[in-house]
């Protein structure tokens, strides 16, 4: 059963960082690609990044503008999410999914609400 669990949300200030941590289970992080979306209120799905199944090719939205970085743990079969120089507009619920460039989510996601 393909199970993925988002968290490291929280409120912060403009300018600091977060860190999210996607936990999978029921499949192997290596298998296939992963991606992050993002959805603000009263706004669909945002594709945010995406990291292919070998983990050597990433892929970002336009709006990330090197602030975003997306990485793996395979032995802990973790996807992580690092968020520098926050801005207000990237608050919204966060999710982690199985595929490239995708606008889909399974999970909850975790809410990051950044401040002005």
């Amino acid at each position: 059963q393909v199970q993925l669990v988002e968290s490291g949300g929280g409120l912060v200030q403009s300018g600091e960082s977060l860190r999210l941590s996607c936990t999978a289970s029921g499949f192997a992080l290596d298998s296939t690609p992963m991606s992050w979306v993002r959805q603000a209120p009263g706004k669909g799905l945002e594709w945010d990044s995406s990291i292919n199944s070998r983990g050597h090719v990433k892929q970002y939205a336009n709006f990330t503008t090197g602030r975003f970085t997306v990485s793996r743990n395979i032995a802990e079969n973790m996807l992580y999410l690092q968020m520098d120089s926050l801005k207000p507009e990237d608050t919204a619920v966060y999710y982690c999914d199985k595929g490239w460039s995708v606008l889909t989510r399974t999970g909850r996601g975790t809410q990051v609400t950044v401040s002005s």
